[in-house]
């Protein structure tokens, strides 16, 4: 069965339009070791995504 995980990335890993904006951190979504979304900038928005997309993958 599919599983989204939240991955978070950090410092010179993060994104560098995200650190102009002062961001120090951001969140992706991965499935199978596979990033499934682009960089989210909080960890609730990763965490409502998840639950958003969760039942479409369990359909697939």
């Amino acid at each position: 069965m599919p599983k989204v995980q939240i991955m978070s990335v950090i410092g010179s890993a993060v994104p560098a339009p995200l650190r102009e904006l002062g961001l120090l951190a951001c969140w992706y979504l991965v499935q199978d070791g596979v990033t499934i979304s682009g960089p989210l900038t909080s960890l609730p928005a990763a965490q409502a995504l998840s639950q958003r997309i969760g039942p479409y993958l369990l359909s697939a």
